[in-house]
Order: C-alpha cells, then sequence, then structure tokens
C-alpha cells in the first residue's frame, strides 16, 4: 500500500463523510446527550469520539508519532453545548484531518507510525483506521436515529445529496 492507496482511500472518505454529516443533522438537538441505546455513548460522546479520532490519527500519521487523543475526549464533550457545536467540531476535525491527508507524502504514507497502542502501523493504515472506526461509529448514529425514532434516516449511499463539498468527483466517474 502506499500513497496513491491513500489517496483513494480518502476520496471515498471524503463521500462517507458527507453522510454522516447528514446523520448528525438528523439527530434531535435536546438528544445530543441522550442514551438511545443502553450503556453506549451519547451521540455527542460518540461524535466527538470519531472527530478526534480522524484528527488524531490523520495528523499524527503526518507527524510520525499518534499521541493518546481519547483522554482529552471527555473535556471536548462537556465544550459542546449544542447540536450546531457538535456538527462544527465534526466539520473542524475533517477540514484538518483533510488538510493533513492531501499534504502527505509517499515516504509519510510507508512509514511507520508511533502509537499509544501497542503497535506501530504504516502511515496509509492510519487513514484506513480513520475509515474503520468511522464506519463503525456510523453505524452506532444510524441505530441511534432509529431508537430516537427519527422519520428520516439518511440512505448510507445517497452521496448525490450530501452537500457539494462531499459529493461525488464527476472527474473520477465511471463512464
Amino acid at each position: 500500500m502506499n500513497l496513491a492507496y491513500t489517496r483513494t482511500l480518502w476520496e471515498e472518505f471524503r463521500l462517507v463523510n458527507g453522510i454522516t454529516l447528514r446523520v448528525l443533522e438528523a439527530i434531535p438537538a435536546d438528544k445530543i446527550d441522550a442514551h438511545p441505546i443502553p450503556n453506549m455513548r451519547t451521540p455527542k460522546e460518540l461524535v466527538v469520539h470519531m472527530a478526534e479520532t480522524m484528527r488524531g490519527c490523520s495528523t499524527g500519521a503526518i507527524q510520525g508519532k499518534i499521541t493518546n487523543f481519547e483522554e482529552h475526549e471527555p473535556a471536548k464533550v462537556a465544550a459542546i453545548t449544542s447540536k450546531d457545536a457538535m456538527i462544527a467540531a465534526m466539520r473542524s476535525a475533517w477540514n484538518e484531518a483533510d488538510a493533513a491527508v492531501k499534504s502527505m507524502t509517499e515516504s509519510q504514507a510507508t512509514a511507520t507510525v508511533e502509537t499509544p497502542w501497542g503497535f506501530n502501523p504504516w502511515g496509509w493504515l492510519c487513514i484506513q483506521i480513520i475509515f474503520d472506526e468511522h464506519l463503525h461509529h456510523r453505524g452506532q448514529l444510524f441505530a441511534y436515529l432509529r431508537a430516537l425514532a427519527v422519520p428520516e434516516v439518511p440512505f448510507m449511499w445517497d452521496f448525490a445529496h450530501n452537500a457539494p463539498e462531499f459529493r461525488p468527483n464527476p472527474n473520477l466517474q465511471p463512464a
């Protein structure tokens, strides 16, 4: 795996993140601190975890070291007091992660990255970790919407209705 794979993966993740933002928009504003499924994170806690994973793994891949970003999550959760702030946190993380991945070099993609998790993946694998972690937790958010009886849940493959910056790139579509 290399930088070309990383860029292809990131392009798909851009579309996926657009759906995630639509899922966040569908969460009722008065339910961001709810526990729609017992013994699981609140929507706000889950979004902070997703955002910090995106930010921490992407910037860490560039720097050659991922720090324990999870220890800062409780303070970030406490600082979010509204649905708009929750969505802004996800957008901020996306912007920072997107800039990091777009700046990645071939040597950063293929170098190992020090982590607090007891293994040192390649840079490209750090981006794969973001994708895997994101999809796992986005699935939880879909379950939350159903548990909260939200009447219109976004379709998980409806990229055409994403915000313009998260829609498919027409230059990359098959002929």
